[in-house]
């Protein structure tokens, strides 16, 4: 009865091992858990983009490399809109102080100084 039991046990063993590996007796490789879906680099980030970014997990988290590579892109990009955005500003306050025919702020300012010096200060036109 042992030796019964011992070969059913080798039987089992055996099947299951070769219904694990499958059909080329080893192991399929590992995919990598790295980040496929990098963010393109041929043309701004969009919100689809952040959208469907998926990052990698780690162990502990995700893994710092990728998620560091992603925000350093979004912080770049961020950056050079947010300058982009003043340069339109400028060139829209100024483009509407001269289609309104107004002088610009620093002639203003300079107009309104020596007014302020021809003007007497006191009662009586006395300084």
């Amino acid at each position: 009865m042992f030796w019964f039991l011992l070969i059913a046990l080798v039987a089992v063993v055996a099947a299951v091992a070769l219904a694990v590996l499958g059909d080329g007796g080893g192991l399929r490789d590992v995919e990598p858990d790295r980040l496929d879906d990098r963010l393109p680099q041929e043309r701004p980030v969009g919100r689809a983009d952040i959208e469907q970014l998926r990052l990698p997990v780690a162990v502990r988290g995700y893994r710092m490399l990728d998620v560091d590579d992603v925000l350093d892109r979004l912080a770049a990009e961020l950056a050079q809109r947010d300058a982009h955005i003043a340069d339109l500003e400028a060139a829209l306050a100024g483009a509407h102080a001269t289609a309104f025919g107004g002088p610009s702020l620093v002639k203003d300012a300079a107009q309104d100084a020596e007014e302020a010096a021809r003007e007497p200060s006191g009662p009586g036109g006395e300084r």
